[in-house]
């Protein structure tokens, strides 16, 4: 236990420095090899590095990484959007709703919280501003909003949480479907309410019209995820073969049929995931080195040991692994929070009777959770930066979507049929 605290800290400390996460984590784990195993040990960890970062699963990321920059250069996000404003335009503090929709259907294609906030969030959050909205209630509304993509399948952090212990990545994307409709359903209701504390205009008049012709324009955009999803869920392709033909679907309806897509824009787009991949890749293998000296000194096994005398009672320590996810979130990016802790509480959650799958999609909304909570807040940056608001004057607002997302928390971890009923039903 001192061990980890000890390494913890001082990467905590690195951190806070600006100090990379990724290079925090190998500059720890290579003192830390060096102290207790001398220089012999130093041609060993450029091998555990490579072998960390070259596990097949983890090729799902970089794919599906790319195929949502390419979605996004081909217009799909502008069509959703014209879509989800036809279904809930019409309702007070309707772009709020709007915000909600378009995400819960961009969360589909891109999996990652960031990705969707800058894609769609660089169109509504101006818009909100020009009819009126407050600044930061635009931006927390869209900011909130983006916690969906790391809920609803395909997830990355589900990817990264799958690959550290060892479990299956598609029943943990089934496990997502109902939390993350749920999350949605959630989020309107709370931005029903401040919409009218805030007496948020309407948008235009409901129109079934409007709805079916920007349901045929957004065709395309919705049957991408479903013959995505349908053939990861169907067995007919793995999670690394499924993004893999997210990427030729997305070429495809950018080049072939929407038209949108030019080599200016492909560039750009490639550029983007080459770049969001090497930060989560690099991750991946720097912390490789610092969980293989964790393993050598048996460190997972005495936390375990250490809770397990404490209680062995599985709900009481998914309470405290709640409160530990959701206080890293506040200072780890999800990738290095999974990448970090993951491997050293999987003997503590096995030990106990947690179910894997069950305890993984507790850590995506827990770390999906910290996007939104100062000082690192990702996601909660991003939006902050588009809305040129104060993160702290967002914050004040975001706080009653975290109180909404804290509730799916809850059900997802003390009523486990909210996420594993389906797994169970289709799985098990």
């Amino acid at each position: 236990m001192g061990i980890m605290l000890l390494l913890f800290a001082a990467v905590l400390a690195l951190v806070l420095v600006n100090v990379p996460i990724a290079v925090s984590l190998g500059i720890v784990a290579i003192v830390a090899m060096l102290v207790s195993h001398g220089l012999d040990s130093l041609p060993n960890m450029a091998l555990v590095i490579y072998n960390g970062a070259t596990n097949f699963p983890l090729l799902a990321i970089p794919l599906f990484i790319l195929a949502g920059a390419i979605m996004n250069a081909s217009g799909i996000s502008r069509r959703l959007i014209a879509f989800a404003s036809a279904l809930f335009g019409w309702v007070r503090g309707g772009l709020a709703h709007v915000s909600i929709g378009a995400s819960l259907f961009f969360a589909e294609i891109s999996g990652s919280a960031v990705a969707d906030v800058a894609a769609l969030g660089s169109i509504l959050i101006p818009g909100m501003k020009a009819k009126g909205y407050p600044s930061a209630f635009a931006a927390a509304a869209m900011s909130s909003a983006a916690t969906l993509a790391v809920i609803i399948p395909p997830s990355i952090p589900m990817i990264l949480y799958a690959v550290m212990a060892e479990t299956s990545v598609v029943q943990l994307f089934v496990a997502g479907i109902v939390p993350g409709l749920i999350g949605a359903a959630g989020l309107m209701g709370t931005a029903t309410f401040l919409a009218r504390r805030y007496n948020l205009p309407r948008e235009d008049k409901f129109s079934i019209r409007r709805v079916a012709s920007t349901g045929r324009d957004a065709l395309w955009a919705f049957l991408l995820p479903i013959i995505i999803l349908g053939g990861i869920f169907g067995g007919w392709v793995t999670a690394t073969e499924g993004a893999a033909l997210a990427v030729v679907a997305a070429l495809f309806v950018g080049l072939v049929i929407y038209r949108e897509l030019d080599v200016k824009h492909l560039r750009a787009a490639v550029m983007e995931g080459g770049v969001q991949t090497a930060v989560v890749m690099l991750l991946v293998a720097t912390s490789a080195l610092l969980g293989t000296y964790l393993t050598e000194v048996q460190a997972p096994q005495a936390l375990a040991k250490a809770v397990s005398d404490f209680t062995s009672n599985k709900w009481v320590v998914l309470a405290l692994l709640n409160v530990l996810f959701l206080f890293l979130g506040m200072f780890l990016h999800s990738a290095a929070a999974i990448i970090l802790v993951v491997p050293i509480v999987m003997p503590l959650v096995r030990s106990v009777g947690i179910d894997p799958v069950h305890f993984g999609l507790i850590v995506t909304i827990n770390l999906g959770i910290g996007q939104q909570t100062p000082p690192v807040a990702s996601v909660l940056m991003v939006a902050s930066s588009i809305a040129k608001a104060s993160v702290w004057e967002v914050t004040r607002v975001n706080v009653w979507f975290i109180g909404t997302l804290l509730v799916v928390l809850g059900l997802v971890t003390y009523v486990p049929v909210t996420g594993m009923g389906l797994v169970n039903l289709f799985y098990r």
